[in-house]
C-alpha cells in the first residue's frame, strides 16, 4: 500500500470538509458545550448549592454514587464532592460524543459526498488501489475526530483544573478513568463512526441521510453515561478497556465489510 497515495487522498477529503459548514458549526459547538460550559456550570454548584435551604447531604448525594467510588469520596467535603463525581467519573462517558459525531460528519462528507457530487466517476480512474482509497477516506475522517476529541480533552483538563482551584486546592484531573477513555477508547469509537458510516452509505444518497442515520450511534454513548449514573456498571480502567477492545473487535468487523463495499465493482454500479 502507497501510503503517498493515501495521504493524498486523505487530504483530498479534508479539503471538502473544510468547506463543510456543518462539520465546522458543530465541531465550534460541541467543543463550546462539554469542554467549556459544563465544567464551569458544574464547578459552580457548590457556590449555587450553599445558597439553597435544601442542601443536599452526603447521604442523599451517595445514592447515585457506584459502591467502588464511596471510599474515594467519603475523604472529600460537601463543595469538593460533586466536582469529582461528575466531571471526573459520571460524566466521562459523555465526552465519547464528540469523537463520534466530527468522525461521522467527516465519513458521510467523504463516502456519501462522492455521490452528491458526482465524482465517483473520477474516484474509479484513479491509479490508487481499493485498500489506498478506502484508507485514505477512513484516515481522513478518524484521523481528525481523535485529534479533535484529544484537544478538547486538553482544553477540558485545562477549565477543570482552574475552575475548581478555588474548592479543590490542587490539581486533580485527569484521573486514570479519563486516560484510558482518550487514550484506548476514543480512537475504537471514532472508527466505529467512520465504519458504521460506510456501511450507511451504501444505502442512502445524501450526506445528511447518511450523518442522521450514523447519529443513532449516539444511543451507545448515552447507554454508558446512563448505566454509569444509576448504578448499573461503573467504568473503571479496566471496565473502560474490556469496552475499548470490544468497539475494536467490532471495528475490524465493520471494516471489513466496508473494504468489499468500497470496492471498484460496487462505486461501478452506483454511478
Amino acid at each position: 500500500m502507497n501510503r503517498r497515495i493515501v495521504w493524498t487522498v486523505a487530504e483530498k477529503d479534508l479539503r471538502e470538509v473544510r468547506r463543510n459548514r456543518i462539520a465546522v458549526f458543530g465541531a465550534v459547538i460541541l467543543s463550546v458545550v462539554f469542554a467549556v460550559a459544563l465544567p464551569l456550570f458544574i464547578t459552580q454548584m457548590p457556590a449555587i448549592a450553599a445558597g439553597t435551604p435544601d442542601e443536599p447531604t452526603f447521604e442523599e448525594v451517595a445514592s447515585i454514587i457506584p459502591p467502588e467510588l464511596l471510599d474515594l469520596m467519603e475523604q472529600l467535603d460537601p463543595a469538593q464532592l460533586p466536582i469529582v463525581l461528575f466531571l471526573g467519573y459520571l460524566f466521562a462517558p459523555l465526552f465519547l460524543v464528540l469523537p463520534l459525531m466530527l468522525a461521522s460528519i467527516i465519513a458521510s462528507e467523504a463516502f456519501v459526498g462522492e455521490k452528491e457530487r458526482k465524482t465517483l466517476e473520477a474516484l474509479v480512474y484513479t491509479p490508487a488501489t481499493d485498500l489506498e482509497l478506502f484508507a485514505g477516506k477512513v484516515l481522513a475522517s478518524a484521523a481528525p475526530a481523535v485529534a479533535y476529541a484529544w484537544a478538547n480533552f486538553a482544553i477540558y483538563a485545562v477549565v477543570v483544573n482552574v475552575a475548581g482551584w478555588p474548592i479543590m486546592g490542587e490539581i486533580w484531573f485527569p484521573t486514570g478513568v479519563w486516560w484510558v477513555l482518550m487514550l484506548w477508547v476514543t480512537p475504537a469509537v471514532a472508527t466505529l463512526g467512520v465504519s458504521a458510516t460506510v456501511l450507511i452509505s451504501s444505502r442512502v444518497n445524501t450526506f445528511m441521510e447518511a450523518y442522521q442515520a450514523s447519529g443513532a450511534l449516539v444511543l451507545l454513548i448515552l447507554f454508558l453515561l446512563l448505566g454509569q449514573i444509576f448504578g448499573i456498571i461503573f467504568l473503571s480502567p479496566l471496565v473502560l478497556f474490556l469496552i475499548g477492545a470490544a468497539f475494536f473487535a467490532v471495528d475490524a468487523l465493520l471494516i471489513r465489510f466496508g473494504v468489499k463495499i468500497f470496492a471498484r465493482s460496487e462505486l461501478i454500479a452506483r454511478i
